[in-house]
């Protein structure tokens, strides 16, 4: 595809973006995608040095807990929701992107690793997302953090996962960190037509992801932009990607999260597309930086 300035991709991030779909499956078979992910490991860059790193379980599920400074106390809490949707993924592909959040915050890090769909369609992960939420608040001062500053977070559909589960907790959680997610399954907005197709993350997948996970498509924990009420959930970070066809969603979730009272914020990152934030770009060291204030600055929910 030649770059024009329709195209709305920086340089860099089409370059990317071309050769992630080049060797990216098309839907419809989760073997084969979860195969693509795992042959580009040896590519992916390493995160940096967090001084204890070691793998748990939370209340059943298996998790991966990154601690910037063992000893220290009163911290937030970030419980980590990977992308993938619902079908592939785990803690080994967003470790670096935990380890940023944990450096650079001084958080602990609890990254979930929920189970998967197809084998295990809705709601096993939102109930293994909630398991662990639960799980980070009985142990949080044990991990040397704060039960009152736990924040739920996700990228793609682990935000997903992080708005239901604040949905599900509203009084248990200090904030939600969502980070381009999928909020509703009937994908109807106008950033699906515009970045359905040559963006790397297609409307056919997302289509083939939201069948795989299942549940009723109306059932706000979901389709979270469902929700009737959203009044009383926490403080909130929406990132987003400009050149992505979910990006429509997630504003409109700011949005009616605004109208009902909730402090949110959102950023916008320009010339970039879905799953940015794991990539060699600018925009997501900006993007991951600003994350990473904003996880720091927490206050005790309640």
């Amino acid at each position: 595809m030649t770059r024009d300035e329709r195209d709305g991709l920086s340089e860099a991030a089409r370059r990317l973006c071309d050769a992630m779909a080049a060797g990216f499956p098309g839907p419809g078979d989760a073997a084969a995608l979860r195969a693509a992910v795992a042959a580009g490991a040896p590519a992916r860059p390493a995160g940096p040095e967090v001084a204890s790193v070691y793998d748990t379980a939370a209340g059943g599920v298996p998790v991966r807990v990154y601690d910037p400074a063992p000893g220290a106390a009163g911290r937030p809490l970030a419980v980590y929701l990977h992308g993938g949707g619902w079908v592939m993924c785990g803690p080994d592909t967003h470790d670096a992107l935990c380890r940023t959040l944990a450096s650079a915050s001084g958080a602990v890090v609890v990254s979930a690793d929920y189970r998967l769909a197809p084998e295990h369609p809705w709601p096993a992960a939102a109930d293994d997302a909630l398991a662990v939420l639960l799980w980070a608040r009985a142990e949080a001062v044990r991990l040397g953090c704060d039960p009152r500053r736990v924040v739920v977070a996700g990228d793609s559909s682990g935000g997903n996962l992080a708005a239901v589960t604040a949905l599900r907790a509203p009084g248990l959680v200090a904030g939600q960190l969502l980070a381009y997610p999928p909020l509703d399954a009937s994908m109807g907005s106008e950033s699906v037509a515009a970045y359905g197709r040559g963006y790397f993350h297609t409307a056919a997948h997302m289509a083939w992801y939201w069948d795989q996970y299942g549940g009723d498509p109306a059932h706000p924990h979901v389709s979270p932009l469902r929700a009737p009420e959203l009044a009383g959930l926490p403080r909130t970070l929406i990132l987003l990607a400009d050149c992505d066809l979910l990006r429509d969603e997630g504003l409109a979730y700011a949005r009616r999260l605004a109208r009902a009272g909730v402090d949110c914020e959102v950023r916008l990152s320009p010339g970039v597309f879905h799953g940015f934030l794991g990539l060699p770009l600018p925009a997501a060291r900006s993007a991951l930086a600003g994350a990473a204030a904003w996880l720091a600055a927490t206050e005790p929910a309640g």
